[in-house]
């Protein structure tokens, strides 16, 4: 099981290594082996998330996600995205983008730092909404109920998230302009770019979100139609409408996962320019993580590893709430990717921690007999 689940991690690994000494000697391989563990340790929490919205999919979509998937995120994440991102911003043609990239690096990593406050807007505001759409639903588990409890009553309020998240963009783009002044108004500029970016990130997110949970209903409501019909032993040929909609059902899950990986990356393409600024070098390292990434997710949903572990689901999106505040905080400031890829880390442990706790408690409370009025209080949370 776990051969085959990471089969693919485990190859993509060993010709990433040996490219990268045949590449740059064994510098470059140990360059590559450090931004494998950054990619990984920073997007542990992405595969929690993924594997909740993978395990809704079929066996065909979870390896188009491993194939299709890959390759999205590897070569078009990894490898295009900072290549387009230099193009965009320095207004230069992709081919002068990739020339400068491999001929001139510092040059090529200052544009790339330049564009980061656009980059941060966009995947902060996307990863936010996930954050603040999980938090204020009304669920029967609930983590940390003292926070989830009251947040859930009012998460009531129509588009309660949306105004919370522009409040947030307005204050980090109005703080951004007033650094940016304070500092010779060199930057001032780049806090309308921030704001428009971050306006794009909500409305990817509506739009993507949307569309996946739009299916995603209609899909439950078919599935439900036809578990009637055939108690009823009426079959009226409706199961091929029902085929048509599970792809596209599936088709925008699968789209909502793929924004969902371009966020949490982000955060890895730009750390990476912390260790180095060689775009081959961090194509290899970033890949290899994303590989184990996407097996990791698979595993999670194979294994059963979230119905098991209830509260794992919950700080995975803790840490994407942390990882989404820490973005917005790094068009100001520096962060370190040690804190950040810690936050996550310490984040989902805890939450790994309770469901033991959770289901000893509950293992017990079997083994004595005292019922399910027991078994529900102790599954209410934190």
């Amino acid at each position: 099981m776990l051969l085959k689940t990471f089969g693919w991690s485990f190859a993509v690994t060993a010709l990433g290594l040996v490219a990268a000494a045949f590449y740059g000697g064994w510098t470059a391989f140990g360059i590559v082996a450090i931004l494998a563990v950054l990619e990984i340790s920073l997007s542990f929490d992405n595969a929690v998330v993924n594997a909740g919205i993978l395990k809704k999919m079929s066996a065909f979509w979870q390896k188009i996600f491993l194939t299709v998937g890959v390759l999205i995120a590897v070569f078009g994440m990894r490898l295009v995205f900072p290549v387009v991102i230099v193009a965009v911003t320095a207004k230069i043609g992709p081919i002068d983008a990739v020339d400068l990239a491999l001929n001139n690096k510092d040059h090529y990593q200052e544009l790339v730092t330049d564009a980061h406050p656009a980059i941060a807007a966009f995947g902060g505001m996307f990863l936010l909404m996930i954050f603040l759409d999980f938090i204020f639903e009304d669920r029967d588990i609930q983590w940390l109920r003292w926070i989830e409890r009251p947040l859930a009553k009012l998460g009531k309020v129509d588009m309660l998230a949306v105004c919370i998240a522009l409040v947030v963009l307005l204050i980090t783009s109005f703080t951004f302009a007033a650094h940016a002044h304070q500092h010779g108004g060199a930057h001032v500029d780049k806090a309308q770019t921030v704001l428009i970016a971050g306006i794009a990130g909500l409305i990817t997110y509506m739009v993507v979100g949307g569309l996946s949970g739009y299916f995603e209903d209609k899909l439950e409501e078919e599935e439900e139609r036809e578990h009637e019909e055939e108690e009823e032993a009426e079959r009226t040929g409706k199961k091929k409408p029902a085929i048509i909609l599970a792809g596209q059902a599936a088709f925008f899950m699968f789209l909502y996962l793929e924004v969902l990986d371009a966020s949490f990356s982000f955060d890895g393409v730009i750390g990476a320019f912390a260790i180095t600024n060689d775009i081959v070098l961090m194509a290899l390292g970033l890949g290899i993580g994303a590989m184990y990434v996407r097996s990791l997710t698979v595993y999670l949903v194979r294994q059963g590893t979230l119905d098991d572990y209830v509260y794992l689901e919950h700080g995975a999106h803790y840490a994407i709430g942390a990882l989404a505040v820490i973005l917005m905080v790094t068009i100001q400031y520096q962060i370190h990717e040690v804190i950040t890829g810690l936050v996550g880390v310490v984040l989902i442990a805890w939450s790994f921690w309770s469901s033991v706790r959770r289901n000893r408690a509950l293992a017990a409370a079997e083994g004595k007999g005292e019922g399910s009025d027991e078994k529900a209080e102790v599954s209410s949370g934190v």
